[in-house]
């Protein structure tokens, strides 16, 4: 699945736009690491409990994007964005784009790149 932030792929043709798709998580984190991560904010500096939570939230929507994309049968999301957010002393990640279905475009045709004749070559 290619998943980009553009609107658009180089060497690539849209043939069906499958509309939007998203995954959400919401996450909460364990008293334990609660408690550390506010000892550790005390003398500033990144805080690695919560940053690992965010790795694993983003990994869990990535996922869950990527998932919804291929069951509405496309090949490629564009325009992917994350949000965050905070709900109380929850964190929300939400990735989102659009769907669609690209096929590359051939060596010689306008607006082909080495990448795409060389996908379009072998398939």
């Amino acid at each position: 699945m290619i998943v980009v932030t553009t609107n658009e792929i180089p060497g690539y043709r849209v043939t069906a736009v499958l509309g939007e798709v998203m995954g959400l998580t919401v996450r909460a984190t364990n008293l334990g690491s609660s408690l550390t991560a506010s000892l550790r904010s005390i003398g500033g500096g990144e805080i690695p409990e919560y940053t690992k939570i965010m790795y694993e939230s983003r990994a869990e929507v990535m996922h869950r994007l990527v998932s919804e994309a291929h069951q509405r049968g496309g090949n490629a999301i564009l325009s992917m964005r994350f949000d965050t957010g905070a709900i109380g002393q929850f964190s929300e990640v939400c990735a989102y784009g659009t769907a669609v279905v690209v096929e590359p475009v051939a060596a010689g045709e306008p607006g082909a790149t080495p990448q795409s004749a060389h996908v379009a070559s072998q398939g």
